[in-house]
């Protein structure tokens, strides 16, 4: 067993714009999280993935940079930054930052200069000229319409996968490659532990062909990831810069899929240490995409997380997550925010903390945060809502009110509104104007309500937190699946030489039971009931409960 620090660490995502204000302007900073570290630690988590605080217009909220060296002012200053990383390893907790690496803003210096068509820069981006006085080709970016802008000073088109101010930077191109290794040592000599790697599936082009696919999930899939060159170029940054730090690397990956995903992580070819895929994130997306929901299957999704077990035993690492900021609350999405919330918030968290990879928690998940459904496409900022109904409702004349259940389904909002701290004003959040209008639930949803109440969901969270990591086997351990076709279960074992665990979760408003051999060989070990009952020789789990079995 290789043992390391990041696969034994769980990480506790922040989305800094969401988490608290410290100076009453209604965006989270810097030094709101400095304020909340010994909560953080509290929960007992060991790495912070911090999204981007670089300087940025925020046309996707810090994923189109302007500049990799500043941060953002919303957020505070460098020196701000340098105290919290102070801050942080004065309690043990180590930081990942974001490395967005596929595109910058259309106002970074390098894309300023790169207009111009004798400049040294031009080939920083991926200009072409039109067909027909159209795009080059038919590519749609993956926030809607063409992933081509025509721009007037360059006389060319430039290709932008996502928004139109986040042109996609030309790997092909050693300069730009070697500034973003330049990038990465700066903040790694500062002291960071490691980044997330946003779209970096992407940043190798296969061609610039029409796209033969309708639907978008295929072309990302099949066009837009996976390029020819993409385990060159991580090979080469992992030679440049990776492995001359002791670091951590998760690499955001959509397009990766079963085929694909080993290539990026065997521990032999020397690129990543794990990847984030979207096999279950993209579970409930129709043939029109997210906004288009569909029902899951349930029994797919449990083959998901074993068929990634399976394929990365023994030779890469995975990522156990259900949510981060691009998707909806989970306990909404993948549990009941009804009259089962606080069981299934609980069931989730031992799911997330019971699989073999390493563990990443969303802020707010914690406490059990909900999606929202704001009345108007208004009270929405997400750059990636808007867009989708412009193009759906205002252009394509789909029913508003059908838009926005899925908006409310689907959001990336859902995730971003702001933590919830208190039951007083704005939640604790901010003494202003919240960037973005709270979940109405705060008074009855938050930490301080928490906190003391033994049997919250943040407190079952913190026990189930050290569970994991007084039980390796929970981390190392092999996987087996239970019950693979049950429609309401989701059970499995682990072990290694150091115990063997039986998982099972209840994911439905109706009991079920599963059969366990030897069940006298096991004691209740944690679960989110209480009360836990064996029944003629089967485990008896009520709606939405969680059981882990120890063999004794």
């Amino acid at each position: 067993m290789n043992r390391t620090w990041w696969k034994e660490g769980i990480v506790y995502q922040i989305y800094p714009r969401s988490y608290k204000d410290s100076n009453g302007d209604g965006v989270g900073d810097l030094n709101g999280i400095i304020s909340q570290l010994d909560y953080i630690k509290s929960l007992g988590v060991d790495i912070i993935w911090l999204c981007p605080v670089y300087q940025s217009p925020n046309d996707d909220n810090g994923y189109d940079i302007s500049d990799y060296y500043n941060i953002m002012d919303e957020f505070g200053t460098m020196d701000d930054f340098d105290r919290l990383l102070s801050e942080m390893k004065q309690r043990g907790l180590r930081l990942v930052m974001d490395l967005v690496a596929n595109h910058t803003s259309d106002e970074h210096q390098w894309f300023l200069e790169s207009r111009e068509k004798d400049s040294p820069k031009r080939d920083y981006y991926i200009w072409r000229d039109g067909v027909d006085g159209a795009a080059p080709n038919n590519w749609q970016s993956i926030f809607s319409g063409s992933a081509w802008k025509y721009d007037e000073i360059a006389s060319q088109y430039y290709l932008h996968l996502f928004t139109k101010k986040q042109p996609d930077l030309n790997w092909e191109n050693p300069a730009v490659r070697q500034g973003i290794y330049d990038v990465m040592k700066f903040w790694l000599d500062k002291g960071i532990d490691g980044f997330r790697m946003d779209v970096i599936s992407v940043i190798s082009k296969k061609n610039y062909e029409d796209s033969p696919y309708p639907a978008l999930n295929d072309t990302i899939s099949k066009v837009y990831a996976n390029g020819p060159k993409i385990h060159e170029y991580l090979q080469e940054m992992h030679q440049e810069v990776m492995s001359k730090y002791d670091m951590m690397t998760v690499g955001e990956g959509p397009g990766i899929s079963l085929e694909t995903g080993l290539s990026y992580v065997d521990e032999a070819r020397k690129e990543l240490n794990m990847v984030f895929h979207f096999d279950h994130m993209f579970i409930d997306h129709g043939a029109g995409g997210k906004f288009d929901v569909v029902p899951y299957d349930f029994v797919h999704f449990k083959q998901v997380f074993a068929k990634w077990d399976e394929l990365l035993r023994g030779r890469g690492w995975g990522s156990i997550f259900l949510g981060n900021h691009d998707f909806p609350r989970i306990v909404s999405r993948f549990g009941n925010d009804g009259d089962y919330w606080s069981q299934a918030a609980k069931l989730l968290a031992t799911m997330l903390l019971s699989l073999r990879g390493t563990s990443y928690i969303y802020q707010g998940d914690e406490i059990g945060m909900t999606n929202v459904a704001f009345d108007s496409i208004e009270d929405y900022d997400d750059v990636e809502t808007h867009n989708s109904y412009q193009e759906e409702v205002v252009e394509g004349g789909r029913d508003l009110e059908d838009f926005m259940k899925a908006v409310h389904i689907q959001a990336r909002d859902n995730a971003r509104t702001p933590m919830h701290w208190s039951n007083e004003e704005n939640a604790g959040f901010t003494d202003g104007n919240p960037w973005l209008k709270l979940n109405p639930n705060y008074p009855k949803i938050n930490v301080a309500a928490q906190q003391e109440d033994d049997a919250s969901v943040l407190n079952y969270y913190r026990k189930m937190v050290r569970f994991r990591k007084a039980h390796l086997t929970l981390v190392y351990g092999d996987f087996e699946m239970l019950a693979p076709d049950h429609q309401q279960l989701f059970a499995y074992r682990r072990w290694d030489e150091g115990g063997e665990y039986v998982i099972a979760h209840n994911f439905s408003e109706q009991e079920s039971t599963l059969a366990l051999d030897n069940i006298a060989t096991y004691e209740k070990a944690i679960g989110n009931y209480p009360d836990h009952q064996i029944k003629d020789g089967q485990v008896q789990l009520r709606p939405w409960e969680s059981i882990i079995y120890q063999k004794k």
